[in-house]
């Protein structure tokens, strides 16, 4: 950091306190105040400089999240507050006595409604998940007992979309350092996003491999849909992109999903890898680094209490 260097410098070679602010951006973005100062000479520690270090990153965080919350919010509730104050317009003028449209006409506004409520509440998601991305989740998490519960969980949205979610599981537990509630976000929209637009398939498979070796368990989630396009794989995690608009609202998506799963997996040190071929389908793996070592006992006390879980 040579502008802390120079301040540093500066301040030794008898100058005044100085301050400056800089950032780090590996393995995560955070920012930093740093002020020097020369300690009095009449004082014991005389001959000295001070250095008091200020942590920065929930304030910036805090910042961002403001500015983009409400450009993103703004652009995407600007279509359904539209056609709610054309509705509305409507009902009072020309359908104010047209008892079908009305009924047609409030059953869309009730529709626009319920996007913009779960719009704002995945707003809300990725702002909670942004505030904490720099600390590390320290709790044990089985990621067996996860899928499972998601099976259960699903299985009225895949019988009434036709299809057949197959778990393929391994004897015992996988083991992962990670938040329970975010883990399970992040599976849950991945086998609901295959279920809806991998919907043609008539299948979706969620296989979970564990630890081997040096590598971390791995969770896949497969579907026999019509595949994505090469061009769009690297933008999916991007903030309200979608591959097709007109598929994404039918399914009453927010565009925040991928998003979301992004940003939980920096904070679990995992990644995502995409691999998709036109009318082959898509899968969608996420890979968890090794773990550390955990206490025998910690890990049986987990398991037990993951497979507690897993069958209630």
């Amino acid at each position: 950091m040579p502008d802390l260097i120079s301040a540093f410098d500066r301040v030794a070679n008898g100058g005044g306190p100085e301050g400056v602010e800089f950032a780090e951006r590996v393995p995560t973005e955070r920012w930093f105040a740093a002020r020097f100062a020369r300690l009095a000479a009449g004082n014991r520690q005389g001959g000295f400089i001070a250095l008091l270090l200020d942590d920065l990153t929930e304030q910036r965080r805090s910042e961002r999240i403001r500015v983009d919350f409400i450009a993103n919010a703004s652009h995407e509730l600007r279509t359904p507050l539209a056609s709610l104050a054309g509705f509305i317009d409507t009902l009072q003028g020309p359908a104010r006595n047209d008892t079908e449209a009305r009924e047609r006409f409030l059953d869309i506004m009730e529709e626009q409604a319920t996007r913009m409520s779960r719009l704002i509440d995945d707003l809300l998601s990725l702002s909670r998940i942004e505030m904490k991305a720099h600390v590390r989740p320290s709790g044990q998490v089985d990621l067996c007992a996860i899928v499972r519960q998601l099976g259960d969980g699903l299985e009225p949205l895949a019988g009434e979309l036709g299809v057949k979610v197959v778990q393929t599981l391994p004897s015992g537990p996988a083991i992962v350092a990670g938040d329970r509630d975010e883990l399970t976000q992040v599976f849950e929209n991945l086998i609901e996003n295959a279920c809806k637009y991998g919907q043609s398939g008539g299948r979706v498979d969620v296989s979970v491999v564990a630890a081997h070796d040096r590598t971390g368990p791995s969770v896949s989630v497969r579907d026999y849909g019509p595949g994505i396009r090469d061009e769009h794989i690297p933008r999916l995690t991007e903030r309200f992109y979608r591959v097709d608009v007109d598929a994404s609202r039918k399914h009453r998506g927010t565009g925040l999903g991928l998003a979301i799963v992004k940003h939980i997996l920096t904070r679990h040190d995992a990644r995502m890898t995409i691999d998709s071929e036109r009318g082959a389908g898509a899968k969608f793996t996420v890979l968890f680094p090794s773990a550390s070592a955990v206490p025998e006992s910690a890990e049986d006390e987990n398991t037990e209490k993951d497979q507690r879980l897993a069958s209630s």
